[in-house]
């Protein structure tokens, strides 16, 4: 995992959330997991799709514009691969240029220098769109870029933009939208295998339960038909008879984000009493 860093802060979270315990130390580059049989070593993101590939580590999470980016210039991503999407530390990779420079289309990018630490996304993405750019690889402040001549636009990651709108830039174009994935060598033995099969049920287990709410009404049984089409995702509720013989109780995990919209239409069709919470872990 990373060592420090909003990707860290996201992969620690949901180690927590799925039942185990991670030594945060600054200093500090393998920690042992108490409740699992695991080892975490904590590096720089950019290492870890390279420490997975070559056998260092069996799994990793990193973003996916770093592992794009690896699997774009690496002879070792035949050894690597995706196994799920996690949800955070999402951003985009997009190419920005100055505010004061008129952008219409594809091709006023042609004969332009692009400053960008990801090559490999870069220049995929001008050859795809047969596009004459010259990239210029640069590590760090990217931003600063166009201001010190080095290049005409640039190509970072973006998350609120704020950085950009502070160095006169503005974004025109986004190559890729990135979140956290957890990635896995193709090689790993059987053991392994297994232990990762159970960290990976219980990080699906904490994803779903982030999407879902449980949600708990009341309404007249005239109303239950009504009712129960607006509750989004939802299997089938549990229905409880109150003390009025006329009423219920709807009880029903929601598979899907609940918005004030839909509590205003439930109270439309009818139902009183709304209560939705948040669900902490769930597996199905």
């Amino acid at each position: 995992m990373q060592k420090s860093g909003k990707l860290s802060e996201g992969s620690i979270d949901l180690m927590k959330k799925c039942g185990l315990s991670v030594l945060e130390s600054k200093t500090q580059l393998l920690s042992r997991v108490q409740e699992l049989p695991i080892d975490i070593l904590l590096v720089r993101d950019n290492d870890i799709p390279s420490f997975v590939s070559e056998g260092v580590c069996d799994a990793g999470i990193v973003g996916e514009n770093v592992y794009k980016e690896f699997i774009l210039s690496s002879n070792y991503s035949k050894y690597s691969r995706i196994i799920e999407f996690l949800g955070f530390s999402r951003c985009r990779l997009s190419i920005a240029i100055p505010e004061n420079i008129q952008y219409s289309t594809l091709s006023d990018l042609n004969g332009l220098k692009i400053a960008t630490y990801y090559t490999g996304i870069l220049k995929d993405f001008l050859e795809s769109n047969n596009i004459n750019a010259e990239i210029v690889k640069m590590q760090g402040s990217i931003e600063v870029a166009p201001h010190m001549n080095i290049s005409d636009a640039i190509c970072d990651i973006v998350c609120t933009g704020v950085s950009l709108e502070s160095n006169g830039l503005k974004e025109i174009l986004t190559l890729m939208k990135s979140q956290a994935i957890l990635i896995g060598n193709t090689e790993i033995n059987e053991d392994k295998q297994q232990i990762l099969d159970k960290l990976l049920k219980r990080m699906k287990g904490v994803l779903s339960a982030r999407e879902s709410k449980y949600i708990m009404l009341n309404a007249y049984r005239k109303d239950l038909k009504a009712i129960t089409r607006l509750l989004p995702g939802a299997e089938s509720p549990t229905i409880l008879q109150l003390e009025d013989q006329d009423k219920v109780a709807i009880h029903a995990v929601c598979l899907e984000p609940v918005f004030w919209e839909t509590m205003e239409k439930l109270k439309q069709a009818g139902a009183s009493s709304i209560l939705v919470v948040p669900i902490e872990k769930m597996m199905s």
